[in-house]
């Protein structure tokens, strides 16, 4: 058995899951929202929301990626673990508050 700061390994496997279930969401409005002609007046609020859309398609799948290369939760800077609280609420979370705020 391993010992490490890392999430456990069930909250790890739900998290994984919910993940992938808001990752096939997000794609398919993405779809959508690429195929929509609409209104060409709302162009622009469709453009935001395409871009939000891939943002958060491109969050999600960098959790993925952490959980499946066991670096989720450490942060990306100083290698500290990030609190638990902090993934609970912010799930593709890189950097914890301290790193997070000297980014801005």
């Amino acid at each position: 058995m391993t010992t490490h700061t890392q999430p456990d390994q069930k909250w790890l496997d739900e998290l994984r899951a919910t993940l992938t279930t808001d990752f096939e969401a997000q794609t398919v409005r993405l779809t959508q929202l690429t195929a929509d002609t609409g209104d060409p007046g709302e162009a622009h609020t469709q453009s935001a929301m395409i871009a939000a859309t891939r943002q958060s398609l491109d969050q999600i799948s960098g959790a993925l990626r952490r959980i499946a290369e066991g670096r989720y939760g450490i942060c990306e800077k100083c290698s500290a673990p990030i609190p638990r609280e902090r993934l609970e609420v912010l799930p593709h979370a890189r950097f914890c508050v301290p790193c997070q705020q000297k980014q801005h």
